[in-house]
């Protein structure tokens, strides 16, 4: 009895030593793959770094400029004026009374058990 208790903890043991091994090799493995994830991001962060500041040199109007000047024959760019944009009397103004009656009918309408929200959504499906 002892001796075949003795064999079933051998196997229980070299099974679990063998999933031991697996998780850790396993885990290595993703440790591995994290570590080349971590360097590639880091490598993607430097080229951010280089193209903001080779976009910070490129959108300087003193850069811009001379390129504007030497190509204003084809680019054919005008100066902006301010009343292109339009003034603020173009703007519509403000309804001095709001119309509600649409608003109000309906309310009213709930207020009494009629739907007709409902009953419109109704005869559409009816359809």
């Amino acid at each position: 009895m002892i001796r075949g208790l003795n064999v079933i903890l051998l196997i229980t043991s070299i099974f679990a030593l063998i999933g031991v091994y697996g998780i850790k090799f396993r885990t290595e493995t993703i440790e591995e793959e994290k570590l080349s994830l971590v360097r590639a991001v880091q490598g993607q962060e430097g080229q951010l770094s280089v193209l903001r500041a080779d976009w910070a040199h490129f959108s300087q109007p003193s850069f811009i400029a001379p390129l504007v000047e030497r190509h204003s024959e084809v680019l054919n760019l005008q100066t902006l004026e301010a009343k292109q944009f339009g003034s603020i009397a173009d703007l519509p103004m403000r309804p001095e009374q709001l119309n509600d009656e649409g608003l109000t009918a309906l309310l009213e309408a709930l207020d009494a058990g009629i739907d007709p929200i409902g009953d419109k959504l109704t005869e559409i499906l009816s359809q």
